[in-house]
């Protein structure tokens, strides 16, 4: 496509994002307000931490059991139904007096449906844009998560303060019904893009044909791996700096913004492909700086040069639906989103673990060596398994 303006004008692409942009918001103010919520009620960090990772985590588990829907199922039925799930499950959180247990059974019901919104979402995506353009139209949903979470946890942290977080709970909860709202009002009726119900067996089926064929294999590995250490890096802002975690994060958004335009828009197509390893290790080598302690304005600038790294997923997406059949976009956009969501919850635990053993700036460091040693490691088996060309 020649343009973002094109895309707007593309049928659906507008309802279908302002709908996504409702439902991040409503995650990014719901998951401060139900971490501080927890955190106030038990006094534990890691239970905090895990209310608002645990809808991550939980994705793996949804990922093994529901994810053959997002191409089984009604796009545009499955999202809104998603998004009112979501919606309710909010509310119930809400509520005084939600034991702790319950809070948690909640959360997995969310990260469950999740699991299968975001299968459907992307699968739509590609469908709805023509064939060259999901790379620009992925890459404008990801310009907008990083935004809304920068006005989402700075709303969310203003209004938890100011109101309580069972209100702000509350406006999560209108947030989800508006991206019902805008599913349910602005898509049009599709068909499922597969045949067949969805099922336990037929999630099985479609993960292990997705995971048969090397490239594609390696493809996901590179998608969930190498950035999934960096967001454990990101994990760590607030001990690392906790008077200027939020000017680190708005760093971190700033450069994801720029690497996304230049990687979505700017890059030619045929350079683009190559730019996949060099962009992951772009990702993790500016945090080994963080060996040295550096000051903070260092290390906004390094976070900032760091995060265009993550342009490298545009790549790496666009290869795999080079690599899959249409009938199988949605499950296998949906197995992506799940795995890299998961992959960044246990990096989160695992770095935080790190830097209660050792400090913040050693766990930043060895993460990031992790990171840059993965991509490496990802990319010398790829060149192994190029099939060569046979004599004619």
């Amino acid at each position: 496509m020649r343009s973002y303006q094109d895309l707007f004008r593309t049928p659906e692409f507008t309802p279908l994002f302002l709908s996504a942009t409702a439902h991040t918001a409503a995650q990014t103010v719901g998951g401060l307000a139900l971490g501080t919520l927890v955190y106030r009620a038990s006094g534990s960090p890691l239970l905090s931490a895990l209310s608002m990772f645990g809808p991550s985590l939980a994705q793996v588990l949804g990922a093994t059991v529901l994810l053959s829907g997002a191409d089984r199922l009604p796009p545009r039925r499955t999202l809104t139904g998603v998004c009112l799930v979501l919606a309710a499950g909010t509310a119930v959180l809400a509520l005084p007096g939600l034991p702790m247990w319950g809070v948690f059974a909640v959360v997995l019901v969310q990260g469950l449906a999740a699991s299968l919104g975001g299968g459907a979402r992307w699968g739509l995506l590609n469908e709805i844009l023509p064939r060259d353009g999901y790379l620009p139209g992925r890459s404008v949903f990801n310009m907008s998560t990083g935004l809304t979470q920068i006005g989402g946890y700075a709303t969310g942290g203003v209004l938890t303060a100011a109101l309580s977080p069972r209100a702000c709970l509350l406006l999560a909860t209108a947030l989800y019904l508006s991206a019902a709202a805008g599913t349910r009002l602005g898509l049009t009726r599709r068909p499922p893009r597969s045949a067949g119900r969805p099922s336990v067996s037929a999630t099985w089926r479609a993960n292990r044909l997705l995971f048969s064929d090397r490239p594609r294999r390696l493809t996901y590995l590179g998608l969930w791996l190498p950035n999934g250490l960096i967001v454990g890096c990101e994990s760590l802002y607030v001990s690392y700096a906790p008077d200027a975690a939020g000017t680190l994060f708005a760093c971190a958004a700033l450069g994801m913004l720029a690497g996304d335009v230049t990687v979505g828009r700017l890059v030619p197509a045929a350079v683009r492909q190559r730019l996949a390893t060099p962009l992951l290790l772009l990702l993790a080598a500016p945090y080994l700086l963080f060996a040295l302690r550096p000051a903070v304005p260092v290390c906004a600038v390094a976070v900032a040069v760091a995060s265009a790294g993550f342009g490298a997923s545009l790549v790496q997406q666009e290869r795999l639906l080079a690599l899959t059949p249409d009938e199988l976009s949605g499950h296998a956009l949906g197995l992506h989103s799940s795995g890299m969501l998961t992959l960044q919850g246990v990096s989160a635990a695992l770095a935080g673990t790190l830097a209660q053993l050792t400090s913040p700036a050693t766990a930043m460091t060895l993460t990031a060596t992790a990171s840059a040693a993965t991509t490496l490691a990802l990319a010398s088996s790829a060149r192994r398994h190029v099939p060569r060309p046979q004599p004619a």
